[in-house]
């Protein structure tokens, strides 16, 4: 097993000794801590002048449960806690890292370039909700095409259901799920089918339900606010040992359970005035393990910072490998369902911004945006178009709507499979949300598991939310929006795993496997050490346009696309051989809703 050895000033978390655990919390605000032992009583811990506390405990050993008393008699868990077998309020659990039989000593990882990935939740991915399920599914979506399974963020959060960005304790996977181990079974059993495994991480806020650590260390900074209130403190007094906590968690998930990358949540609300920034600081650090296997770190950045997605001389990403790109999303979305509320007004019929998605990755580069008036975005035609990633759904796009609608519950199923037939084969690194390849029927709404007075809160305010938008003006229509926190509105959200056996969702089964064959046959393997400024286009009529990429081996990839209800004549067909569609179409017209894809040789 790889092996990093972080240049910290300690390591965070209990540590197995011969004998004994040796447990430590970071608490500079507290004079005196004291551990309590399940069994073992409460014993006083040393403290040095840097706020570290610890103790040696002989006898101590996996399965120990523990907390750290403060001063003033508060109980709460280990900050850097492996397991929560009780919830977020509960004691920790010491777990042996070295207990897990690994099985992918062969594994090196894949390729960028190959990446086809799935965007899941745990807990209505399958009907049990857990890990262990989980892997009963890994050989149809190796069958599917995908190559990759992106986990939403598993950190212990409050409650039995919950998105994940909720999340208190971001060294224990939550144990709704399953222990720790059962996600390394997971993950060993997804190497084993030659599917890479990422998980998203939430290094923007911690959740408002059992965090305790303000209790007892100096964790946020007034000084930056974020949606969530204070910032966390990256660059405040104290923010050094801040720092180190999550930079090990990246290190931890990456090393322990053998992961293939991260997924950064919307780094634009990770406030940092520090030289180096701590964007900069992860990859850094996680590059700098020895791992050997390639170790793919995604953003999503509300900014558009082509900074961060900046290459080598040889092509390799300097900091970040790709960022989601919501722009694409945007502008082949408001194509297919023709909304134009809110956001979505900045996107729907601009045929300029399609191309320039389609194209260049972002489709704003430095334009004014009326919706949040500012300037928006950089250029972006200089990265190679593996830097975005790809999709027509996601968590956020589909769970923010009231009702959790996914696109196939309202846009036409033409529209949709044109949108599909798009981003499957574009030369950016695609992303399917979880159903979406079966047209699942059910919604992902948004769930939490919140008590008491949040519980109410998180409810009305999400209502609230909705009071701006025309249709749910009437307070009759907001109270029909599922409450977050009812189990009705989670068991919604789980896969109906017989509906991609038979009928429509059959059919769009098949779409999808098609499409992703000929992704893998005559993409992919074009893509490795692609350039920037690969990618043009031409507007050819409103939402038609012509867009051609220089492939890594000088082969032309063209796509045609009319992404409207109108057929438009008098449009020339690229030469060269026809990737998609596969049955004959007329050489003169693009049909309502047609999208071409061609190939043609290097040279």
């Amino acid at each position: 097993m790889d092996q990093f050895s972080p240049p910290a000033p300690t390591r965070f978390g209990p540590e197995i000794h011969d004998g004994g655990v040796l447990f430590r919390l970071w608490g500079p605000s507290q004079a005196k801590v004291e551990l309590v032992i399940e069994g073992r009583g409460v014993l006083p811990m040393n403290r040095t002048e840097a706020g570290w506390h610890s103790l040696l405990v002989p006898g101590a050993g996996p399965g120990t449960r523990y907390r750290f008393r403060m001063a003033d008699g508060l109980e709460v868990p280990d900050p850097a806690s492996r397991y929560q077998p009780e919830d977020v309020h509960g004691p920790s659990e010491v777990v042996d890292a070295a207990a897990f039989a690994w099985s992918d000593q062969s594994w090196r990882g894949r390729p960028w370039e190959e990446t086809v990935a799935y965007e899941l939740h745990v807990g209505a991915f399958t009907e049990q909700g857990t890990f262990t399920a989980a892997i009963e599914r890994l050989d149809y979506l190796a069958e599917l095409g995908v190559t990759a399974i992106e986990l939403m963020p598993v950190a212990e959060f409050p409650g039995a259901r919950n998105w994940g960005y909720d999340g208190v304790l971001l060294f224990a996977p939550d144990a709704s799920y399953g222990r720790p181990d059962d996600m390394k079974a997971l993950v060993d059993a997804a190497h084993a089918r030659g599917i890479m495994v990422f998980l998203d991480v939430v290094y923007n806020h911690f959740g408002p339900d059992g965090n305790y650590l303000s209790a007892y260390a100096p964790i946020f900074n007034d000084q930056h606010q974020t949606p969530w209130g204070a910032a966390v403190n990256y660059d405040a007094a104290g923010s050094k040992t801040v720092r180190e906590f999550v930079i090990q968690n990246a290190i931890y998930w990456i090393d322990e359970f053998h992961l293939d990358g991260l997924r950064l949540d919307a780094v634009h609300a990770i406030k940092d005035d520090s030289d180096p920034h701590l964007l900069a600081e992860i990859p850094s650090r996680l590059r700098a393990g020895g791992i050997n296997r390639p170790i793919h770190l995604m953003l999503e950045n509300e900014e558009n910072e082509v900074e961060r997605l900046a290459r080598d001389d040889d092509g390799e990403p300097l900091q970040y490998t790709a960022q989601w790109n919501d722009d694409l999303h945007h502008v082949l979305h408001t194509a297919a369902s023709g909304e134009r509320s809110g956001y979505y007004a900045e996107y729907a019929g601009d045929s300029e911004k399609l191309g320039r998605a389609l194209a260049e990755g972002f489709a704003f580069q430095g334009d004014h945006m009326r919706y949040s008036d500012r300037s928006r975005g950089q250029p972006s035609r200089h990265l190679p178009p593996t830097a975005f990633v790809g999709f027509i759904q996601n968590h956020d796009q589909i769970g923010n709507r009231a009702f959790g609608e996914r696109l196939t519950a309202f846009a036409p199923a033409t529209a949709v499979q044109a949108a599909a037939a798009v981003y499957l084969l574009l030369p950016q690194i695609p992303m399917l949300f979880m159903g979406e390849e079966f047209a699942s029927s059910r919604p992902f709404p948004f769930f939490c598991d919140f008590a008491g007075d949040l519980a109410d809160a998180i409810r009305e305010g999400r209502r609230k939310e909705f009071a701006r938008f025309p249709e749910f003006a009437d307070p009759q229509m907001r109270e029909a929006i599922p409450d977050p926190g009812a189990a009705t509105t989670f068991e919604a959200a789980k896969l109906d795993w017989n509906e991609p056996l038979g009928g429509l969702h059959a059919e769009w089964l098949a779409l999808y496997r098609t499409l992703l064959a000929i992704r893998h046959r005559e993409i992919a393997p074009r893509l490795k050490a692609i350039g920037g400024n690969a990618g043009r286009f031409t507007v050819l009529d409103r939402l038609a346009v012509r867009v051609e990429w220089t492939l890594a081996d000088g082969a032309q990839l063209t796509l045609i696309a009319n992404l409207t209800d109108q057929p438009l004549p008098g449009v020339s067909l690229p030469d060269g051989r026809r990737l998609w569609p596969t049955t004959p179409i007329e050489t003169s017209s693009l049909g309502a809703w047609q999208v071409v894809w061609t190939i043609s040789a290097p040279g």
